[in-house]
């Protein structure tokens, strides 16, 4: 898989490369990749997500020019911002074995962590992963022609205030953190994304 770091770009322009891209891996044109880039701040409400689970007003957000967008992943509401690293896998599945695949994200986040030395783990019942009773990292993901897009966003230096304006993923009384709390001081991003996209690499190594 070809990991490529795209620096910041706005959600709209990346879910269209995400879906371009996926077109060209579904007629086998090119191979798994993964997109690794930040978004400037929105708020992502996925399929199925509870709109009550934005505890601001629609207009505050507009005020203080933050996006949010309704998109096809699953999951409920989640924030994206400066300091948080996203990832975008498009990879083709030989198998419908979404769950695998979504449980096999977690298990790269967790390594990548663990070499920061940050205990992270699973918490069941929940997706994402969790260090204690905060997550750290959301995952969401969508399928067509059973080729993956959207995927996961890794809290690095993000400002967490922005996660008090949601109920995080729709869970009630759950908090966010980040490398940056957990550490006292986060790894350079570039460190992180490199982590990150080795542990994909070799955890997705199953769907070949």
């Amino acid at each position: 898989m070809e990991s490529v770091w795209l620096g910041e770009v706005a959600y709209r322009p990346a879910l269209e490369m995400q879906l371009e891209i996926l077109g060209r891996r579904a007629d086998d044109a090119v191979g798994d990749t993964l997109l690794l880039l930040t978004h400037p701040h929105v708020y992502t409400l996925g399929s199925t997500g509870d709109s009550s689970n934005l505890l601001v007003p629609e207009e505050t957000l507009s005020r203080e020019g933050i996006a949010l967008e309704r998109i096809s992943r699953g999951g409920d509401i989640t924030y994206h911002g400066p300091g948080q690293l996203v990832g975008y896998p498009i990879v083709r599945l030989q198998k419908p074995e979404l769950h695998r695949y979504v449980r096999s994200l977690e298990s790269a986040l967790i390594e990548a962590l663990s070499g920061f030395g940050i205990p992270a783990e699973r918490v069941d019942g929940l997706t994402g992963v969790w260090v204690g009773p905060k997550k750290i990292a959301s995952i969401g993901v969508g399928v067509r022609r059973w080729v993956t897009y959207h995927g996961f966003a890794l809290n690095v230096t993000t400002d967490l205030a922005y996660f008090r304006k949601i109920n995080l993923c729709g869970l009630r009384g759950r908090e966010a953190t980040s490398m940056a709390e957990l550490l006292g001081k986060a790894p350079p991003m570039a460190e992180v994304r490199a982590a990150v996209a080795d542990a994909c690499c070799r955890t997705l190594g199953w769907v070949e």
